[in-house]
């Protein structure tokens, strides 16, 4: 059987609203194969963390 992984967040329920799990998809220079960058970000900083490469 499958386990579920639950995730939690440690602190007070109004900051764990305010971020969220942004994966961007970028092309290696040496190999040329695809690798995925996630990182936790506010929701204020979505778009620079898409736009900066």
């Amino acid at each position: 059987m499958a386990k579920k992984a639950v995730a939690t967040f440690s602190g007070n329920k109004e900051n764990k609203r305010n971020f969220v799990k942004c994966i961007r998809m970028a092309k290696s220079p040496k190999t040329g194969a695809y690798t995925f960058e996630e990182e936790m970000v506010g929701v204020e900083s979505v778009k620079d963390f898409f736009n900066k490469k």
